[in-house]
């Protein structure tokens, strides 16, 4: 179940809020005038989830170029490496 707090708990229990997200991989929902309005989570967690989206990107481009026939072996795209470093 998500955490929700109203905005008046960032000023007045932030440390409380700053604990949670710490101890948690899960955002703390903040709303304002009873609506959503933020997400809070730990710099940990929003790394996390930021190179899990890159990741995802990353493999979706693998998926499209294989669709595109646009893939080389890995043994020519390791000897392309090993070229590169000899230069």
């Amino acid at each position: 179940m998500p955490t929700i707090r109203p905005s008046s708990d960032l000023r007045n229990k932030y440390n409380e809020i700053s604990e949670f997200c710490r101890n948690y991989d899960e955002p703390v929902f903040i709303t304002k005038n009873g609506q959503g309005d933020l997400a809070v989570m730990s710099i940990e967690t929003y790394e996390k989830l930021t190179g899990k989206l890159e990741l995802y990107k990353l493999l979706e481009e693998g998926v499209a170029a294989a669709e595109d026939n646009k893939v080389k072996p890995f043994r020519d795209v390791l000897n392309d490496v090993r070229k590169g470093l000899s230069q």
